[in-house]
């Protein structure tokens, strides 16, 4: 009982999470007005340029499936190169927002309100990156249905020994399970733009997606089980997907990649970049549609510690690969790891150190992990360095191999850089889209966590309506 009353005590004395404490009404007209209003020149500029990396995206994709994958930079023994170095990372993009969504929600962490509307959204538009390049990987694109287990007359089968299929199932599961996470989540917020709409186009299109919604205690009822059960679904998957994905590189016999703590360490490192992206995005978003009351400094303090944590976790395991490597007593794994530290891609290396080690060690101060300026320019550091892991895992290994005579140098090509900075066209685009039609911030859950959601709040407006009832 004492514990309770001091964790009331506790929260009572934290600053409030959403600040200028608005009304119900205040929140949905905030929210809401920014899909409703005329489209600001600043969305219209970031968009021309969104779509125009889409474009570049698109004609990397034409030459390539009518060239082949000879024009990206992979030789002999780099069989894998930017393609597999980005589809890493953009999974690992998209970490952030189902574990803000779900892990967080199941741990009633109520900071999270404001922020996991537009983390679920990018953890989505993440994974369409990044599921583009093992698909373009394949060469003959148009045969890429093989990789699913598709009855044909023929009596071909996918070879599950191929990691590449466990990628298939593996981010297509998360993919499809974070879609549902997020539609479920809209669904309230879908009604109130329905009933605010002016447009009859409008109405009819979100009238439908808001699937009847009337906000009656029934429906209440079943949207809280269902959001529950997605959220309890989606945590396993979150630990799981890049679990797989790094089993892909863990059960090979190569030389710095066969090693049991892949599994934990790509996770870390997963949520350590998906928060850096979130960070960034908060960033732009609270500026742009001005949203400091709703995306405060509290949160973006509390980012700001879970970076700085996973940040350690990450450092925990460079570390422990350099001793288990000296460990083995395996002259080939020694070789790679001193490789990595004073070979041809050692500036690779200590640019992936400085992101991801140095950099976060800024937030253990207050004042820095408050600066906005500095959370901004670290948040991209560290997507930076966490790029920088992949490039150094992938090239190192495989530039260097068993044999010294097949030895060779990695460079990408043009079309190597110009697929990735497309990707980003992509990524760009899609959540452009979804800032200007949907509610970025959901609307329905950060009325919950606002003082007069409580039913025992006594507000100024409940004390007028008191003093009004009894006088």
């Amino acid at each position: 009982m004492s514990s309770q009353i001091n964790h009331t005590v506790a929260a009572a004395s934290e600053p409030p999470l959403i600040l200028g404490n608005p009304t119900f009404g205040a929140v949905s007209e905030r929210i809401s007005a920014i899909t409703e209003r005329k489209t600001t020149r600043a969305w219209y500029i970031a968009f021309g340029v969104a779509l125009s990396l889409l474009g570049l995206f698109v004609i990397m994709v034409g030459y390539l499936v009518y060239e082949g994958i000879g024009i990206w930079g992979v030789n002999v023994p780099t069989g894998w190169g930017w393609a597999i170095i980005n589809f890493v990372w953009w999974v690992g993009i998209g970490h952030a927002g189902t574990l803000i969504s779900a892990i967080l929600f199941l741990l009633r962490q109520r900071w999270r309100t404001s922020i996991n509307r537009f983390a679920e959204a990018m953890t989505l538009f993440a994974v369409i990156c990044a599921l583009m390049f093992p698909a373009l990987h394949v060469g003959r694109v148009w045969l890429a249905y093989y990789m699913f287990p598709l009855p044909n007359q023929m009596g071909m089968w996918p070879n599950w020994r191929s990691p590449l299929l466990w990628d298939v199932f593996a981010v297509s599961t998360y993919f499809t399970v974070s879609l549902l996470f997020w539609y479920v989540g809209l669904v309230p917020d879908l009604a109130t733009m329905r009933d605010r709409a002016t447009s009859r186009l409008r109405k009819f299109v979100l009238g439908i997606f808001s699937l009847g919604w009337r906000g009656g205690n029934r429906q209440w009822r079943h949207y809280e089980l269902a959001y529950l059960l997605l959220a309890g679904l989606s945590t396993p998957l979150v630990l799981s997907v890049h679990s797989v994905v790094s089993t892909d590189f863990c059960v090979s016999l190569m030389p710095g990649w066969h090693t049991t703590i892949f599994p934990p360490y790509f996770v870390a490192g997963a949520i350590f970049s998906g928060f850096a992206m979130v960070v960034t995005l908060s960033i732009i978003a609270r500026k742009i549609f001005g949203l400091t009351d709703f995306i405060t400094a509290r949160h973006l303090d509390i980012m700001s510690k879970v970076m700085l944590v996973t940040g350690m976790m990450v450092a925990y395991a460079y570390t422990i690969e350099f001793f288990t490597a000296w460990y083995s007593g395996n002259l080939y794994e020694r070789f790679v790891f001193l490789n990595r530290a004073t070979g041809p891609y050692a500036w690779g290396y200590w640019t992936m150190i400085f992101c991801n080690i140095v950099v976060p060690q800024a937030f253990w101060f207050k004042r820095l992990r408050q600066s906005i300026p500095v959370l901004f320019i670290a948040s991209i550091l560290i997507n930076v360095g966490m790029w920088f892991e992949r490039f150094v895992i992938v090239i190192t290994s495989l530039t260097q191999d068993f044999l010294p005579a097949s030895w060779d140098y990695y460079k990408p090509t043009m079309f190597d850089i110009g697929l990735f900075a497309g990707s980003f066209g992509l990524f760009f685009t899609l959540f452009l889209l979804f800032i200007r039609f949907l509610p970025m911030i959901a609307m329905a859950e950060v009325k919950g966590v606002l003082p007069q959601a409580d039913p025992h709040h006594h507000g100024p407006a409940q004390k007028e309506t008191a003093a009004g009832v009894h006088g």
